[in-house]
């Protein structure tokens, strides 16, 4: 806790040494082991917002700007020690749900680049939902209702997770739990657990989920 602490103290004047005359307000998340830093910065002026990493230890830099600009509070909920997911109202699109998801790791050697959704191939299921990944795309059941999405709908952040979208905005995110094993043999059965996260700005908790079958 301490070494975390001391690495927010340092990274977070580091990012901010210089800045325009404009207004920023700066969102800063420590993920639950202490581990990795969630910095985004929000200039007030535009509504726009961008992620920032670390790089050289008390330095950071522009990673990612958010999908849409910021209307209110930023929502962050920890779905692995690696993976934050920021749920928020879009200001230009008729206040919209939009989710960016950072994520600071993979699941698998380190050295490769692969897709969620094939990962994901097959049925998983949790408390009171189901997750089917197939050749059509993927397919969410929850609450007694099922909403398809198609491969041209599901947008992914890293290797680590994937957001579900209708009409261009933000249904779900499924996530790779820190159990979850890419393997380069797909023979080989599916280890691991996934999360499924609503995209919503009312309280809400991941449902965890565990492989059932292939498809």
């Amino acid at each position: 806790m301490i070494t975390g602490a001391g690495l927010l103290f340092i990274l977070v004047p580091g990012i901010l040494m210089v800045q325009s005359n404009q207004k920023i307000k700066n969102i800063t998340h420590l993920s639950p082991d202490w581990t990795h830093i969630l910095s985004i910065k929000e200039n007030l002026a535009t509504n726009e917002a961008v992620s920032y990493r670390s790089y050289y230890g008390i330095f950071g830099r522009p990673k990612d700007r958010l999908p849409d600009k910021v209307d209110g509070d930023l929502k962050v909920e920890w779905l692995a020690k690696d993976i934050a997911a920021v749920t928020y109202k879009a200001a230009n699109d008729k206040h919209k749900i939009q989710q960016y998801i950072g994520t600071y790791g993979d699941r698998g050697s380190g050295t490769s680049y692969y897709y969620v959704g094939a990962e994901i191939h097959g049925t998983w299921q949790g408390d009171g939902a189901k997750v089917v990944s197939g050749k059509e795309g993927v397919s969410v059941t929850a609450g007694g209702q099922t909403e398809q999405f198609g491969w041209d709908q599901i947008v992914q952040f890293g290797t680590l997770a994937i957001v579900l979208q209708k009409n261009n905005e933000a249904v779900w995110t499924v996530a790779l739990k820190e159990n979850f094993v890419v393997d380069t043999d797909a023979s080989k059965q599916t280890v691991g657990d996934i999360a499924l996260y609503q995209a919503t700005m009312g309280k809400n908790e991941p449902i965890i989920l565990k492989f059932k079958k292939s498809e």
